[in-house]
């Protein structure tokens, strides 16, 4: 089960190519989220391709110290 969806998304050729490092950017900033699933998809017309990746998430499960 999920609690929150991020969507990201790229048409400029020079965004596709960082949109990589922009994901993993907002992944190490939201660490307290855990990574359920995920969907990749490109779409594309005579003039524009464009890559989605869509993030699934739920807050992951508080550590208890010991």
């Amino acid at each position: 089960m999920f609690t929150c969806v991020k969507v990201f998304s790229a048409t400029k050729a020079r965004e596709r190519e960082e949109l990589g490092e922009v994901i993993n950017r907002w992944l190490r900033e939201h660490r307290e989220l855990e990574l359920v699933d995920r969907v990749v998809s490109q779409s594309s017309d005579n003039e524009f391709h464009c890559l989605s990746v869509v993030l699934f998430f739920r807050e992951a499960p508080l550590k208890v110290a010991t």
